[in-house]
């Protein structure tokens, strides 16, 4: 999974002190963090605010709020700690934890405007809804 980010200093910062993962290797120059503790690795790109998202597209990057369909979902032991400790580190909490049969969700979005998404899952997670 690759996150764009316009300061890869405190991206590094951001998801070790938010989501507890810690700094593998630094590639490229140091352009990428490789961020370890997710079942995937996270890599951080340093890419530019305004520069283009690809040579096709007209799109330019912006670190604001913005929207995609695509975001990154972290399993958390106690969600109400995990909330608490990712808005200390930055993070904007857009909805506060909801229980549903399968656990709780929480809502929020990184200091570079991507969202995610803090889960806990109850003892039958989605079996309860299979």
């Amino acid at each position: 999974m690759n996150v764009d980010v316009d300061d890869i200093e405190r991206a590094i910062e951001f998801y070790r002190a938010a989501l507890g993962l810690r700094l593998g290797r630094r590639l490229f120059q140091g352009s990428v963090a490789e961020m370890l503790g997710t079942s995937s690795m996270i890599y951080l790109l340093a890419k530019p605010a305004g520069s283009l998202a690809s040579r096709q597209a007209s799109a330019v990057r912006d670190y604001h709020r913005h929207w995609t369909p695509v975001h990154l979902d972290f399993e958390v032991e106690d969600i109400d700690v995990a909330v608490e400790r990712a808005v200390a580190a930055g993070a904007l909490l857009e909805d506060a934890p909801r229980s549903f049969s399968w656990g709780q969700l929480a809502t929020l979005s990184d200091p570079f405007g991507h969202g995610f998404c803090l889960l806990q899952f109850s003892s039958h997670g989605y079996d309860a809804v299979a």
